[in-house]
């Protein structure tokens, strides 16, 4: 870890590294897994996040938390920025009425973690970069909360993007409509493991089970049904090829009393076995 670059106070702590092939192994190490992670890289990078591969062609923000895997496979020709920081440094979840980014660039239904910087907008995000650069060769007694300004302004930039580019138009609209989207992502985030059924989340919220599949079919979603399934799986995949507990025990810690039932349900899922999937994607070398 690049102590240059590296802010800590306390438990507070924010880091920014470049990123090139001299130092992609330390950024795949687990030594940043428990961060909430962003990586602005250039054109020519290819990445993996949880199981989806992502190659940039243009300039592209990734925002990776701390429950998912990161690993870097190529390097484009020129470095990228990578920032870290713990949630003593800045909770997304605490200052949620602020940037508003969490269930949008961070834990998202979709599992969609990236934002293109298109030119219209690239000057305005290396201006962020080049700022928290030069915060940390100044060192001033002000660094913490300036870096902090830059980040927020860098999440809010972001979020405001990544619903352009990943929502449909009349949703970015309809302000009451995206809230209730992102209310029930991060509800299904948290409660995952313990609430299965879209009427579980239905009490929470105080609504009938039937409005609320009616609201998602009104935004065009997918049916809130089918995001909780695929949070469930999501993480049973994590599960299976990054620890070594059974089908069974993962059943049993995803909240299923019949393991037989789990398997079912993921094999419709994935049209796989639990077995078979950690057979298969370990055969493959991707871990």
């Amino acid at each position: 870890m690049n102590k240059a670059n590296l802010f800590e106070s306390t438990f507070k702590r924010l880091g920014m590294v470049q990123v090139s092939e001299t130092n992609v192994d330390d950024i795949n190490s687990s030594t940043y897994k428990p961060y909430i992670k962003v990586l602005y890289l250039p054109k020519g990078y290819k990445l993996t996040i949880d199981f989806g591969v992502y190659v940039t062609r243009q300039p592209s923000l990734f925002f990776v938390a701390p429950n998912q895997v990161l690993k870097i496979e190529a390097c484009g020709p020129e470095k990228g920025f990578f920032i870290f920081y713990n949630r003593d440094f800045y909770c997304i979840q605490i200052h949620d009425n602020e940037v508003a980014c969490d269930g949008l660039l961070y834990n998202n239904i979709n599992n969609i973690p990236l934002v293109t910087v298109h030119k219209e907008d690239s000057a305005f995000i290396n201006y962020l970069f080049k700022q928290i650069e030069e915060e940390f060769e100044l060192r001033d007694t002000s660094l913490e909360e300036m870096i902090r300004t830059y980040l927020k302004q860098l999440l809010i930039k972001a979020t405001r993007l990544w619903k352009k580019q990943h929502l449909e138009k009349l949703i970015v609209e309809q302000n009451h409509d995206l809230e209730f989207f992102r209310k029930f992502t991060l509800l299904v985030d948290v409660h995952y493991k313990e609430k299965h059924t879209v009427a579980d989340y239905a009490d929470v919220l105080s609504m009938a089970a039937k409005t609320v599949t009616h609201k998602f079919k009104r935004m065009n979603l997918p049916q809130p049904n089918e995001i909780i399934k695929n949070r469930i799986i999501l993480e049973a995949k994590r599960l299976l090829v990054h620890t070594s507990m059974t089908a069974k025990e993962i059943a049993h810690e995803l909240g299923y009393e019949d393991p037989a039932y789990f398997s079912r349900q993921f094999q419709i899922k994935t049209g796989e076995s639990p077995s078979g999937f950690r057979t298969k994607y370990l055969k493959a070398g991707k871990v």
